[in-house]
């Protein structure tokens, strides 16, 4: 074989499909194989000419241990549905629209002590003596409630099955099988045992090279209702990741007492669109250091042993986010992920601190796309079009694919197709690996996570899709293959030091209004405030799409609505007329548009305030307007969902914003569908079909200079620099 047709490539295998596996390798040029959940790694391919992975997981696949130890299972805190009181006693049942399957109640732990009823009518918990809970009821009784209040109860409940098996489980339809249940590995006696079943584990794997991590100790949280349908998923989700034991540690440490409610948060559990609190930032922060420790000690027994450590982004990964400090003192050698887009590509790809990074594209391997009358070659290719994209920006190391082998081999065009994804990788990885990629100005984006959630606070495992945060999703995802220094900045960062601001061109603020994505009531601290206007009135650029700013305060909504020269009309200002509703079609920024501007569900109630030119409105509401602030400039979208037009769009944005129109057509194709990527350092440059149809394009050189080119479905091109 080839070299240049080999390696970077990983593959799943089973008992039963070792042949298969043993022709994927030769035809897809795999250097590396792995089981998967639910498989067992072929006896016949122990001593392949390959690396082998090895999936572990530290927290499940030892009933035994999990049954002997109750007290140790791993636990989550859940918060019951509203209950209205009207004359006498209330009662709220615990387990209602939760699967029985999943959790259990614990009553082990007092729940006067880690349990929280909380009138919420009031916010305010009712004192431990003023409610009782009835066992065999498996309700919580509220002997005099106020009449017409409404009550929560949040309680601690074992994970008697994990939810990742539970999924896995139910999405392939298995039959006959046992739950496996989670253990929690942070406390001590489960912690002593998985150190020695990890060094028992790999001594009884001799031929595994890799040590995949699954991840570590605490599952995102993931909640099935009683029919076994997904109620509540955040891959960033902290609730599972509690226990008395953790949780008295966290008081000691923290110095306050711990309120369930630090978690709950009003039924929201701090999910990735809330403005997270000081207490819930204190609990992440803990938990992160807590975290690091307990992996590093794992993986310097798999070092020690001889093996590679690898991390799983995904399950059980809640306190290992790999952009903070605490992930660096783990030592891990790679970390590996779910491509659903180029953005979760970028998730991957820029994390710093490990030697190497490996993405699973989509589709995984498993019946809900792999069936009769599915079509996994789509997929496939929308999954490529759209990685290539990030991949050409920051490749990641290497490439492969989950679920059961056998399933794929069923259909020989998606076989073939993979194929040519491979080599390609392997194409694009020779040329561009360890160079930086052109960038023409440097882009952040503003919100309450910063660098902690780069490329992917607006994420669902697998990059599923949330219609009602087009935006988020569609900027982030325009960023992933754009021509930036793409960074990610916290309101905390600019609190602490506004510096952080200098040496950025351009800032992007995107979402719903109070929401943790465009900042809500940090808008009232007038440190920040006035940092970010002095930041555009110095010259930088500022693009707010949606509600920016958006929070009601001191006579607006739209906290930055004199940078941005508009407002949002919520009904308390009907009374002021807005006379600013020209067009002025004929700017930089829709310069080259072949079609109207998509700006999805877009906003309503939006007007000019005067000095601002309104670019495009729709009923008397504003959808793209620019302002002028000082030196700087600012662009308002009322919306962006992504697509290879508005990626061009939000370029030529930017580009105004920071008063360099000048520079687009500098490494540049004049058809969005087609990108130019420029490699200085390398002496190349590369243009790239995005679609699945022939382009004719103008090709822009870093020096100005331009040739025509037609590309046909797909291609992408390299040419030499000079």
């Amino acid at each position: 074989m080839e070299k240049h047709n080999f390696g970077r490539v990983t593959i799943p295998t089973d008992v039963d499909v070792v042949p298969e596996t043993l022709e994927l390798v030769r035809r897809w040029g795999a250097d590396a194989i792995r089981d998967c959940d639910g498989t067992d790694y072929p006896e016949e391919l122990k001593g392949v000419d390959a690396k082998v992975y090895s999936t572990y997981y530290t927290t499940r696949k030892d009933n035994a241990w999990a049954k002997a130890h109750p007290e140790e299972v791993q636990q989550c805190y859940i918060m019951t549905g509203f209950r209205t009181a009207s004359v006498g006693p209330l009662s709220i049942p615990l387990m209602e629209g939760i699967s029985g399957e999943l959790l259990e109640v614990n009553t082990r732990d007092d729940p006067k002590r880690w349990w929280e009823v909380v009138d919420r009518s009031t916010g305010r918990p009712l004192p431990p003596d003023a409610w009782t809970y009835d066992q065999t009821a498996g309700c919580v009784v509220v002997p005099s409630p106020a009449a017409f209040h409404d009550y929560t109860v949040s309680f601690l409940a074992y994970l008697i099955w994990d939810p990742v098996h539970m999924y896995n489980a139910v999405t392939n339809g298995w039959k006959n099988f046992e739950h496996q249940i989670t253990f929690d590995v942070r406390q001590p006696k489960t912690r002593a045992f998985t150190m020695d079943r990890l060094r028992r584990f790999i001594q009884e794997h001799p031929y595994v090279n890799v040590i995949r991590y699954t991840t570590f100790f605490h599952q995102f949280t993931l909640v099935f209702d009683e029919l076994k349908r997904e109620k509540y998923v955040d891959w960033f989700g902290y609730s599972a990741s509690v226990s008395p034991y953790i949780l008295e540690q966290f008081e000691r440490e923290a110095g306050y007492k711990f309120r369930p409610e630090y978690i709950i948060d009003q039924g929201y559990y701090n999910n990735q669109y809330r403005v997270p609190s000081r207490e819930f930032q204190d609990f992440m922060a803990f938990q992160r250091r807590e975290v690091a420790k307990l992996a590093k000690e794992m993986v310097d027994i798999t070092h020690e042993m001889g093996k590679e450590a690898m991390m799983f982004l995904g399950d059980h990964w809640i306190g290992t986010e790999p952009y903070l400090e605490e992930f660096k003192s783990i030592g891990l050698d790679a970390v590996v992920g779910s491509v659903g887009n180029g953005s979760t590509l970028r998730l991957i790809s820029d994390i710093p601190g490990v030697t190497y990074t490996e993405g699973r594209f989509l589709p995984y391997f498993f019946p809900d796309t792999f069936h009769e009358g599915g079509d996994p070659v789509r997929e496939a290719k929308e999954n490529w079009v759209t990685a290539r994209r990030a991949i050409l920006r920051k490749p990641i190391d290497r490439i492969g694919y989950g679920g059961y082998l056998k399933l794929a081999c069923q259909f020989p065009e998606f076989v073939d197709y993979v194929e040519q994804v491979c080599n390609e990788f392997r194409e694009l990885y020779g040329n561009i690996k360890g160079t930086t990629p052109y960038c023409v100005k440097t882009v952040a984006v503003l919100n309450s996570w910063g660098k902690a959630r780069s490329w992917g606070c607006h994420m669902v495992h697998h990059a599923l899709y949330q219609k009602e945060n087009y935006s988020y999703a569609g900027v982030i995802e325009a960023l992933s293959g754009a021509p930036y220094d793409v960074r990610f900045i916290s309101f905390d960062d600019i609190k602490a030091n506004p510096a952080v601001l200098e040496d950025v061109d351009a800032l992007i603020n995107v979402g719903g209004g109070d929401t943790a994505h465009t900042g809500g009531a940090v808008w009232e601290d007038p440190e920040i405030s006035a940092a970010v206007k002095r930041f555009v009135w110095n010259g930088g650029g500022f693009i707010g799409v949606g509600e920016p700013s958006g929070h009601q305060y001191q006579g607006r909504y739209l906290q930055l609505s004199s940078v941005l020269g508009v407002e949002k009309e919520t009904g308390l200002t009907l009374n002021y007329d807005k006379y600013n509703w020209e067009e002025h079609p004929d700017h930089f920024i829709l310069d080259g548009c072949t079609a109207p501007v998509d700006f999805g569900e877009g906003q309503k109630a939006i007007y000019a305030l005067p000095g601002a030119q309104v670019l495009i409105q729709q009923d008397r509401s504003v959808q793209l307007a620019v302002n002028e602030f000082g030196s700087g400039r600012a662009v308002y979208l009322s919306g962006l969902p992504y697509s290879f037009a508005n990626s061009r769009l939000l370029h030529r944005a930017v580009l105004w914003s920071v008063h360099s129109e000048e520079q687009l057509n500098l490494w540049l194709s004049s058809n969005f569908n087609v990108d130019v990527h420029a490699y200085v350092k390398n002496g190349k440059f590369c243009v790239v079909n995005n679609t699945y149809e022939p382009q004719s394009t103008t090709v822009y050189r870093g020096d100005g200079s331009s040739f025509p080119l037609v590309l046909e479905a797909n291609e992408i091109r390299w040419y030499e620099i000079g």
